[in-house]
């Protein structure tokens, strides 16, 4: 049973150790466009699974800490994910901005820009 959870404990390491080099990878990026949304999900329902087989079973070892861990390791993930997708927003809003600008001068209408200014204020 010990090598079991050995191994157990082993796997739950690795992709432990894996999470937080992917929040900072993300972090830095500081765009979500490469993260899913999907696969963070269903990283979740399989540590909950493992949680539950553990309460289940009544096996309250050590693993439990490790599982655990690795849970708060991918809470950091989704906070970084919603921070990039809120970041991705509002970087597309001033390139819709900017472009808005951009046609307005380039159709010789300069009292657009003042008013859609004096409205946004």
């Amino acid at each position: 049973m010990f090598i079991a959870e050995l191994l157990e404990a082993g796997m739950l390491i690795c992709f432990g150790l894996s999470w937080p080099m992917n929040a900072y990878k993300s972090y830095k990026a500081k765009t979500a466009l490469g993260t899913s949304w999907q696969f963070l999900a269903l990283i979740c329902a399989g540590y909950a699974c493992g949680v539950a087989a553990k309460l289940t079973l009544g096996s309250l070892n050590w693993v439990l800490a490790v599982y655990i861990l690795n849970c708060f390791f991918l809470a950091a993930n989704w906070v970084v994910y919603f921070r990039n997708r809120k970041l991705d927003r509002m970087r597309q809003l001033k390139n819709a901005k900017n472009r808005n600008e951009q046609a307005a001068l380039a159709q010789g209408k300069p009292d657009s820009l003042v008013l859609a200014q004096e409205v946004s204020c």
